[in-house]
C-alpha cells in the first residue's frame, strides 16, 4: 500500500455533537423518556421537512415497513413484490404479514429492479411493489406508477383502503433515501408509502429508528391512519403513556393484540438536532461523493450517480464497481484496504444467496443481473466525518490496488 502513515478510517460512525447530547440529557431529566412530547415533535418536524401532512415515527424502517403492510391488510394469498438486491428488511416484512415474497432482478449494470420484469411479475395476488431506493437515489417512480397502471385490471381489493387505490400500491423502502428529491418531488412525496431508516449508520440517526409517511392526494384519512400506526405500534392500546397522565384518564382499552415499536423521546431527541443539522450533513456527502467522483471515474471506476438532470441523492452510500474483477478479487481488495486502515462494505448480498431465501425456494441463478452487479461492487466510506485528506487517502489506496490487480486503470 502507499507509502504514508497509516490513518483509522471507520465504515459510517454517528456524526453526533454536543449539542445533540445536551438535548438527550434534557429528556433524561424531564423525567419523559418513553414515547412523548419530544417524539410528537420529530414526527411533526418530519412531515414538515418532507412535505406532507403527517408522519409517524417508529424504533426501526422494518416496523414501519411491517406496520404499512398490515394497514394496507396485506396477509396471506397475498404477493408483495421486491427488488432481489436489496437488503433483507425489505423482503422480510412480506414473510412477517404472511404473504408471499417476489423478487425481482435487478437491470443489467443497474441496482435498480429490472421495470419489464416488474410488469412481468404482477399477478392478481400482486398488492404491494416495495421499490429501494438504494444509497439514497430514488427510484424511477414515473415508470413503476405507468406498470401498475398499466395492469390496473388485475388487482383485486381485499378491504376497504385497497379499494380506495384500487391498484397495487407502491410502498418505497426509503430506508437510505430521507432528503431525496426527484423531478422538484421529495422522497415520501411520491411513492403511495414511504418508509424511512434513522439507524446509527444513516444520513440521520435516532441510534435506532424510523418514519412512515404518505401522500397528501390519495384520500386517505390522515387523523385515522395516523391512529392506526399508534394502535400497531403500542399494543393495540387506545392511549398512549403520554395520554394516560392527563387527570384522571388512567383508563384504556386494548382494541387489537397488536406490536410494540415505538420512538422514544430519548431517540427523537437526537433526531430533532439532527434534522436541525441536516441540511449541512447532506451539503458535505455532496462534497465528499464529488471528490471521490473526480479521483476513480476517470479510472474507470463505475460508481453509482447520486446527482443529475432531475434527481438529487441523499448520498447515503458510495457504490463503486471495478470492471475486470471477480468475486475472490473484489474480497481480496477489501482486505488489503482493511490492511491500510480503511473500513469498506459490500451493498448488497443478493437475498437469495442467503439461508433464509434459500429456504424459500429462491436461486441466484434466477437472478443473474443482481449476481453481476454484486460479485465487484465495494462501498467505500461516507459519511461526515471524514476530511479532505480522509478522501484523498481513501482514492489513492484504492487506486493503488486496482494497478496491483493489473486493471489497467
Amino acid at each position: 500500500m502507499l507509502k504514508t502513515e497509516l490513518r483509522n478510517i471507520p465504515f459510517s460512525p454517528p456524526d453526533i455533537t454536543d449539542i445533540e447530547i445536551q438535548e438527550v440529557v434534557k429528556a433524561l431529566k424531564s423525567g419523559w423518556i418513553t414515547t412523548g412530547p419530544k417524539t410528537k415533535e420529530f414526527e411533526r418536524r418530519i412531515a414538515e421537512y418532507v412535505g406532507v401532512n403527517k408522519s409517524v415515527c417508529l424504533n426501526s424502517a422494518t416496523a414501519a415497513m411491517e406496520l404499512t403492510l398490515r394497514i394496507l391488510g396485506v396477509g396471506p394469498g397475498d404477493e408483495v413484490i421486491t427488488s432481489a438486491y436489496t437488503y433483507t428488511a425489505s423482503a422480510s416484512v412480506i414473510e412477517h404479514v404472511g404473504a408471499k415474497i417476489v423478487l425481482v432482478d435487478t437491470a443489467p449494470d443497474s441496482f435498480e429492479m429490472d421495470y419489464s420484469k416488474l410488469s412481468d411479475a404482477i399477478t392478481e395476488k400482486t398488492k404491494v411493489i416495495i421499490p429501494v431506493d438504494i444509497a439514497g437515489k430514488m427510484c424511477d417512480y414515473d415508470t413503476i406508477y405507468e406498470i401498475i397502471d398499466s395492469k390496473k385490471e388485475l388487482f383485486r381489493a381485499n378491504n376497504d383502503i385497497q379499494s380506495l387505490f384500487n391498484r397495487v400500491i407502491i410502498m418505497a423502502d426509503a430506508a437510505h433515501a430521507f432528503g431525496a428529491k426527484r423531478k422538484g418531488m421529495n422522497c415520501g412525496q411520491v411513492a403511495d408509502f414511504t418508509c424511512f431508516s434513522f439507524h446509527a449508520v444513516k444520513n440521520l440517526t435516532t441510534a435506532e429508528g424510523g418514519a412512515a409517511v404518505w401522500r397528501n392526494d390519495r384520500g386517505l384519512d390522515d387523523e385515522a391512519l395516523y391512529k392506526q400506526f399508534m394502535l400497531y405500534s403500542l399494543h393495540g392500546q387506545s392511549k398512549d403513556a403520554l395520554a394516560k397522565t392527563q387527570k384522571g384518564a388512567w383508563e384504556y382499552d386494548i382494541v387489537y393484540p397488536a406490536y410494540k415499536c415505538n420512538m422514544t423521546d430519548i431517540m427523537a431527541s437526537i433526531g430533532l438536532i439532527q434534522l436541525e443539522r441536516y441540511e449541512d450533513l447532506l451539503q458535505r456527502r455532496r462534497e465528499i461523493i464529488e471528490s471521490y467522483d473526480n479521483v476513480l471515474v476517470p479510472l474507470g471506476v463505475q460508481s453509482l450517480q447520486h446527482f443529475g438532470e432531475g434527481f438529487t441523492s441523499s448520498g447515503h452510500l458510495y457504490l463503486v464497481r471495478i470492471p475486470g474483477i471477480s468475486e475472490k478479487e473484489r474480497n481480496e481488495i477489501i482486505v488489503k484496504m482493511a490492511d491500510a486502515g480503511i473500513a469498506t462494505n459490500v451493498h448488497y448480498k443478493p437475498l437469495p444467496m442467503f439461508t433464509a431465501y434459500k429456504n424459500l425456494g429462491f436461486d441466484i441463478k434466477d437472478y443473474p443481473n443482481a449476481y453481476m452487479q454484486y460479485v465487484n461492487e465495494i462501498t467505500l466510506p461516507l459519511h461526515t466525518l471524514l476530511n479532505d485528506e480522509d478522501i484523498e487517502y481513501i482514492s489513492n489506496n484504492l487506486h493503488e490496488l486496482l494497478i496491483n490487480y493489473h486493471l489497467g486503470v
